[in-house]
């Protein structure tokens, strides 16, 4: 498994593997209609867009024949006023791919990228029915609020997580 920084290049393979874990991870979480509705054309243009955008971290794991089977992103929410703080913005994995250890390689890189950066305190926002909550707390990330939010024509909860020191995600 290589983890390497996103290309534009790569930004269509990002986009299927992000629509297919949203198909994956919000089945019964968010309506069907929505999810079916998902384009992966309209996915590569945004992550285009992403990955040549300042302040934006991707980074990409491909597997032994090449193909990038998750990528995790992160940066500086413009709602972020917190000093020295990031934001990890996006972590998916392919169904297939998980619990492999894929997920801990990604969120170190991006976490060492924050580390050089001078960011104390990383942010991540999770749907509270999103199993990858686990995932953000057995690495560390604190719960800090909890949040409704309207998505896909339904009301939410919005779990804040943070991590208040970084350097136990990077042993």
């Amino acid at each position: 498994m290589l983890i390497r920084e996103a290309m534009v290049a790569d930004a269509e393979e990002i986009a299927i593997v992000h629509v297919d874990c949203w198909r994956t991870t919000y089945k019964n979480i968010i309506s069907s209609d929505f999810l079916d509705k998902l384009s992966y054309g309209q996915r590569t243009e945004l992550w285009k867009k992403n990955i040549s955008g300042d302040g934006n971290y991707i980074y990409v794991a491909e597997n032994n024949e090449g193909k990038i089977v998750g990528f995790i992103s992160g940066g500086k929410r413009e709602t972020n006023q917190v000093e020295d703080s990031g934001d990890l913005t996006a972590i998916y994995i392919l169904e297939n791919f998980q619990r492999m250890g894929i997920g801990k390689r990604l969120i170190k890189e991006l976490f060492f990228k924050f580390e050089g950066l001078g960011s104390k305190t990383i942010f991540v926002e999770v749907l509270e029915d999103n199993r990858s909550r686990y995932f953000y707390e057995a690495f560390g990330a604190e719960l800090l609020k909890t949040e409704k939010i309207k998505m896909a024509g339904a009301e939410l909860d919005l779990l804040v997580y943070s991590w208040k020191d970084i350097s136990s995600v990077l042993l």
